[in-house]
């Protein structure tokens, strides 16, 4: 025995990577320090760094990560969006990305249902649910971020889907992943056998606790109350009275667990009608009582939308853009309701009027009850209510983190419960907080910017938090969570809420289907008392173009490196970091992640600017990418790219000569870094003439450089339209900045925003002919490039009129028009400036009437080429447009169009289809016959 013992092979320690790797294809495993950092936070104030990050694919892996975990006793945590604002998506086990490979989605039954699987953004599932008339029942505040995973985990609800329409009650079937292994399809028929047949311990579990719950009248009843209001505090214990079948039970409970039960691989909910029909008002009230005491008529008389903001949140968007002057006069006291009515019919408008009308007619208003139809005035009214989380985090003090929490109360205590909420922040020293929230189920929100770098600030907090659990629990028996989970924040607390019995049920459930305690620990089942004021997220001072990130992480899915780098949320998160170690003196930690940093963040960084567009606070990750950008330049090189702009002209003429050459080189099978698709040089600028001309027509320099026959094309179909435009000779050589901006290069693109206003302003006669531009970026470039002009050019600026070719064409040439060739079907690219400068819709305009159809594809955003970025880095275009790649090559589209030639040259590489300007199809559907 002892030789054979001696003759084995050494037992080798294997790392967790190298575990991983031989379930996992080891480019979707990710342990590098700055990997790990990006991951370890959500959107709550919790910080935790993992082990491991896997980017999961197939429920095959998932068994396999599970049967690691327990063989390994490491903790897993599994992240969709991860907008949780609990804390439930971090962990310092292994995390496991269900995003990126989870995007499916379909419609069941007409429309009636839809199978999602816990990837798929909730707004997304809504947009592919229009043409079905249909929504899902949850209406979170964040569904343009957050995903369906999270969505059925944490039980969503919303401004208007109240209890009915919750996660929860609209669940048709399930398909989940035990800590076990076992997989089970809820909506086969022998669904329930086959939970019985692999789980018996854990079906019998659940029937001996539904049995106990319902031969205990005072217990039972309790439940059922407590799910008569908002409630996802703890598990879902409604599911042990409301079905019968353990496969029942099990599914609702999931939904609303946290992760914490099993894995949610794919989710079939019931839809609901979409209301498009809307009649909004804003009331205002003397008081916050006065405006909770309305709530109950407002609701009895239909309001389907009740959100209630104290003088604090209104305060708090005085002075922004659209938001009326009155704000600012309103009493101290004062408190309004955002309040809509909404039916599906367009003849029921009346019937709205009808309802509005009897539900303010005897409510203490400060100013008659006023309403619209009017969709823009409607938006206006959603902009104040959207504004308030947004505006509290905006001005909260550098290095503290912004804090929302909601309570629930009972609706008709909801007046003198507010008043108490109130005097708890005063009495917690938290005089700045705002109170809002969806008061037509007692639902209210309250926001506080929180540091946690000093014990008495967390000490603050904690006394906070005991305040509002004494409050809620104690005086008013409501919930202390009515939809944003449980998380680390609450799990302390759930036994005060429902009692030792029924947390010890809940204690119960967590052991049957997870016995080893490694799925999620510490979320919502805790035992730590400390567990909501642990892991706390420091938040030191970063660069002032990022420090007011909340790292909600609402960004992300507009950003073109999601699936290949860092989203915005990441970069700030690494940057952080970097700055947390070196506070702390650990050099060589911050060293390793500054080594990664610069591909990861800097060079695979489009700064197209739309992160800005769904930042809560309008942040503009891609203006850090520009500072760093900057400081990465040499002296050297800033004086070199200020004297390419002082000579554009000689810029330009050697790319043409590049770009010549590049042709012959392909001729003679010579490539070097010339690739086949990089078009040849464009011809010379047609003559036009000044004296008729009714536009100034400034050709990009890409289009000068390579746009092909764009220019010609521009003069052409302007002058059909009986508008001619006039091409200056000088427009070579001249050039908008873009290019100098996005590198960092400040001083140069100064100099080039300074000479294009100057010039701009002699050609277009003082201002008094509009400029035409017919690349979007550019166009944007110079609408925004105000900040960086003299003041002599500023006041030029402010008189000049820049219009992009896409409303050019939409509003002035269009509608001189004859179609004549109709396209049968093209698809669309809009591109990130487009967007930005809200004119997707006119691009969709020129090409619906130029067309049969005309598509926008769902995952269209930004391609990732950002001028430059997709000749040096390819890979960036490649993860960005494979969505919309896929949508396009699935479909019939007989040309594709859009407005920058750059990104037509990316979205030409990864589609295989030539993308074009749209001025070629308005040119063609309209040329004589």
């Amino acid at each position: 025995m002892a030789t054979a013992a001696r003759s084995r092979a050494p037992v080798v320690e294997q790392s967790l990577e190298q575990l991983l790797g031989r379930i996992v294809d080891p480019s979707r495993i990710l342990t590098r320090p700055i990997d790990r950092v990006a991951f370890a936070s959500d959107a709550s104030f919790y910080r935790l760094i993992p082990r491991a990050v896997v980017l999961s694919s197939g429920i095959d892996e998932i068994q396999s990560l599970f049967r690691l975990s327990h063989e390994q006793r490491v903790p897993i945590t599994f992240r969709a969006g991860g907008t949780s604002l609990s804390g439930q998506a971090v962990t310092d086990g292994i995390l496991v990305e269900v995003a990126r490979h989870w995007r499916r989605m379909s419609a069941v039954d007409g429309g009636r249902k839809v199978r999602v699987q816990p990837g798929v953004i909730g707004g997304k599932v809504n947009e592919f649910l229009r043409l079905y008339r249909a929504k899902i029942g949850p209406d979170p505040a964040s569904i343009n971020a957050c995903m369906m995973g999270g969505i059925l985990s944490n039980n969503s609800s919303g401004m208007c889907c109240g209890v009915a329409n919750n996660a929860y009650h609209t669940l048709d079937s399930l398909t989940f992943v035990l800590p076990s292994g076992t997989v089970v399809d809820t909506s086969t028929a022998d669904a329930d056998e086959v939970f019985r047949a692999r789980e018996p311990v854990l079906a019998e579990g659940l029937l001996q606790i539904r049995s106990e719950i319902l031969a205990n009248s005072t217990l039972r009843e309790r439940i059922r109350r407590k799910y008569l209001l908002k409630n996802t505090t703890g598990y879902s214990l409604n599911a042990f009275i409301d079905f019968e079948r353990p496969i029942d039970i099990f599914s609702h409970l999931l939904i609303g667990s946290e992760g914490t039960l099993a894995f949610i691989a794919e989710g079939v909910l019931r839809t609901v009608p979409d209301l498009p029909v809307k009649y909004t008002g804003l009331l205002l009230f003397p008081d916050l009582y006065a405006a909770c005491d309305a709530i109950v008529p407002l609701r009895d008389a239909g309001a389907k939308a009740l959100e209630i903001m104290d003088r604090a949140s209104l305060r708090s968007v005085e002075g922004q853009p659209g938001i009326p002057e009155s704000f600012s006069s309103l009493p101290e006291t004062a408190a309004a309701l955002l309040t809509e009515f909404q039916c599906v019919e367009e003849k029921d408008r009346g019937q709205l009027e009808d309802q509005a009308r009897q539900g303010a007619a005897n409510l203490k208003l400060l100013e008659p009850a006023a309403f619209t139809h009017n969709p823009v005035e409607q938006a206006l009214l959603w902009k104040i209510r959207s504004g308030l989380f947004p505006s509290v985090a905006a001005v909260r003090r550098s290095g503290s983190s912004v804090i929302i929490e909601d309570v629930v109360f009972p609706v008709e205590q909801l007046a003198p419960a507010s008043l108490d909420l109130t005097a708890i922040f005063r009495k917690t020293g938290y005089d700045d907080a705002i109170i809002f929230g969806h008061a037509k189920d007692g639902n209210l929100h309250f926001v506080i910017g929180q540091p946690f770098n000093t014990q008495a600030a967390v000490d603050q907090y904690a006394r906070l938090m005991d305040e509002v659990v004494r409050l809620v629990v104690e005086r008013y028996d409501g919930a202390l969570k009515g939809e944003h989970g449980t998380g680390r924040n609450v799990a302390p607390f759930v036994e005060a809420e429902w009692g030792p019995e029924a947390y010890a049920i809940m204690k119960r459930v967590k052991a049957l289907a997870d016995p080893d305690n490694l799925l999620n620990p510490g979320v919502l089942i805790n035992p730590n008392p400390a567990a909501h004021v642990s892991d706390l997220k420091a938040m030191p001072t970063v660069e002032e173009e990022v420090d007011k990130c909340m790292e909600c992480g609402f960004c992300e899915n507009k950003c073109p490196s999601r699936d290949l780098t860092l989203t915005p949320r990441q970069r700030i998160v690494v940057r952080r970091e970097i700055v947390r170690l070196n506070n702390g003196g650990r050099r060589e930690a911050a060293a390793e992640l500054e080594t990664d940093f610069p591909y990861m963040a800097l060079d695979t960084c489009a700064a197209d600017g739309l992160c800005a567009t769904a930042c809560p606070v309008s942040i503009d990750t891609g203006a850090l990418t520009k500072r760093f950008r900057r400081l990465r330049h040499t002296a050297a090189e800033h004086r070199r790219a200020l004297l390419a702009a002082r000579h554009f002209n000689l810029l330009e003429r050697g790319a043409r000569l590049g770009l010549r050459l590049g042709r012959i080189g392909r001729m003679f099978g010579i490539g070097g870094r010339w690739t086949a698709d990089l078009p040849g040089p464009a011809p010379a600028p047609p003559k036009t003439q000044a004296a008729a001309a009714q536009a100034v027509y400034f050709p990009s320099c890409v289009s000068r450089v390579m746009g092909g026959e764009l220019m010609q094309t521009v003069v052409t179909v302007a002058q059909r339209a009986g508008v001619p435009v006039h091409i200056p000779r000088a427009a070579r050589g001249a050039c908008c900045g873009v290019p100098f901006s996005s590198k960092g290069y400040d001083a140069a693109n100064e100099l080039a925003v300074n000479r294009a206003i100057e010039r701009l302003w002699e050609w277009s006669d003082h201002g008094r002919l509009p400029v035409v531009i017919d690349t979007s970026p550019c166009t944007y470039g110079l609408r925004t490039c105000r900040t960086h002009l003299t003041a002599e050019n500023q006041k030029r600026f402010d008189q000049l009129r820049i219009l992009d070719s896409v409303e050019f064409a939409n509003d002035v040439l269009l509608p001189k028009l004859t179609i004549t060739r109709p396209a049968r079907s093209v698809a669309l690219h809009p591109v990130c400036s487009l967007t930005k400068l809200n004119l997707a819709g006119k691009l969709e305009s020129v090409a619906r009437a130029c067309s049969g159809t005309a598509v926008i594809p769902r995952s269209a955003g930004c391609c990732g080429f950002a001028g430059d970025r997709g000749f040096l880095f390819p890979e960036l275009t490649a993860a960005a447009t494979a969505p919309e790649a896929a949508e396009v090559l699935a479909g019939d589209f007989e040309a594709h169009y859009s407005s920058s030639r750059t990104c037509e040259i990316g979205l030409t590489r990864v589609t295989g289809r030539p993308y074009r300007s749209f001025i070629y199809l308005l040119e063609e559907a309209t040329r004589p016959r």
